[in-house]
């Protein structure tokens, strides 16, 4: 059962020691460490498959393979961690993330998506997000069909590629989200291997995730 996140009324503003980096580790804080708001609503780019396919193949026209770069972002519930998503017109999972411009690094890229779909303003109020490692790439042959979790060797000219980047929260954080959009904390064991709700990079994810030990921290 996925928990859709509302608004409240105060951050939490709890300080935290700083503790050795250990990279093989994740630190997952409680949900209710953060604080989550609304803004106004972000205008959707395709109102069909139809409207995305043909940007998408306008896109590589102009520009060449087009690349996406999206976050994986855990916080615990019920001592089990939970993938935040972004679910579009009640229908639509999306991991946070979205595609890069034109000689845009991996890294800045992402930051200014996450900053402009979970932040407050476009500047992001000064807040900092910790990009980690690349968990995973995705590529699409073609406009039309599915993504595979690798390269093809008889595609030459792949039309998309998907990164996936480990995102690590801090102990307390605001989170705005645009009207239309809301978000959610799903736990992984529904997400596991559940392509037909979730698709096949999402319900990929917690494979993804398995090689890494949690560190739940209380509240």
């Amino acid at each position: 059962m996925s928990y859709e996140i509302v608004s409240n009324g105060s951050s939490n503003d709890t300080t935290h020691e700083s503790r050795a980096d250990h990279t093989s580790v994740i630190d997952i804080y409680p949900l209710s460490c953060y604080y989550f708001g609304s803004k106004d609503a972000i205008p959707f780019k395709d109102e069909t498959l139809s409207d995305r396919i043909l940007r998408m193949k306008s896109h590589y026209a102009a520009h060449g393979l087009r690349t996406c770069v999206e976050a994986v972002i855990l916080v615990e519930l019920f001592k089990h961690p939970h993938l935040l998503l972004l679910q579009v017109r009640n229908s639509i999972f999306k991991l946070p993330g979205g595609h890069l411009r034109p000689g845009e690094s991996d890294v800045d890229g992402l930051k200014r998506k996450l900053t402009r779909k979970l932040s407050l303003n476009e500047d992001g109020d000064g807040v900092a997000w910790e990009v980690g490692e690349c968990l995973g790439m995705w590529w699409k042959p073609d406009f039309e069909t599915l993504p595979f979790p690798y390269l093809p060797p008889n595609v030459k000219q792949p039309k998309e590629c998907t990164k996936l980047y480990l995102v690590k929260l801090p102990v307390s954080r605001k989170f705005i989200v645009p009207k239309n959009m809301k978000l959610l904390a799903v736990p992984l064991c529904q997400i596991h291997d559940n392509h037909k709700t979730y698709g096949q990079i999402i319900s990929g994810v917690p494979q993804l995730l398995s090689k890494f030990p949690f560190n739940m921290i209380d509240s």
